[in-house]
């Protein structure tokens, strides 16, 4: 019994919860609501197939949108001005980008169903529960699998594959393929001749 530690188990206090200092959501009140009550149940709806209208709407609130890409329905976005998709990238059915930081997408770049793109978390260790945030980047001819999950500052290299599911934090090396939880380099992807 001597070996137990005894300590005061350390929760969050969320009365005590602030927005830290010189955040935003970015853009005024209005365009957040038109946005929120608007625009994003629009883009996800499943009701209305196609692509090109969905990239006119998120370009209308601020997107950055290279030309050729494929958005699917149920596909969410927080803050469409926090977005950056380069040339004929692909977002699957569900995928959510939850970008209270900004999100970089390479050129190519495919986001399977159901995977999330996390750029904000909190300080669990603090009572504050301060908000952590960290913009995501991935590379050109990347894959992020279905339900895979990417945390705040993560950097995936060019050419690199989230599986199926993975969670990943952190840099990933070019060309590399990532699975489990936490996530581990288990190959490399070849070059196409």
């Amino acid at each position: 019994m001597a070996d137990q530690i005894t300590a005061t188990p350390l929760r969050q206090n969320l009365a005590a919860y602030r927005t830290p200092p010189g955040w935003s959501p970015g853009r005024p009140w209005l365009v957040q609501t038109l946005w929120f009550c608007g625009g994003a149940p629009l883009l996800a709806a499943r009701c209305l197939p196609g692509s090109a209208w969905r990239v006119a709407l998120l370009r209308l609130f601020g997107a950055r949108i290279g030309n050729g890409c494929r958005l699917k329905p149920g596909l969410r976005v927080t803050f469409p001005w926090r977005l950056s998709v380069g040339q004929h990238c692909w977002l699957g059915e569900d995928a959510w980008l939850d970008n209270l930081a900004m999100v970089t997408l390479s050129d190519r770049v495919c986001v399977s169903q159901g995977a999330y793109l996390c750029t904000g978390n909190h300080d669990f260790r603090s009572p504050g529960f301060e908000q952590r945030l960290g913009p995501i980047s991935v590379g050109s001819d990347a894959w992020i699998a279905a339900r895979a999950v990417l945390a705040p500052g993560t950097v995936v290299s060019p050419g690199a594959v989230i599986c199926l599911g993975a969670v990943v934090s952190g840099d990933v090396p070019s060309g590399a393929i990532l699975r489990g939880n936490p996530a581990v380099v288990v190959g490399q992807r070849l070059e196409s001749p």
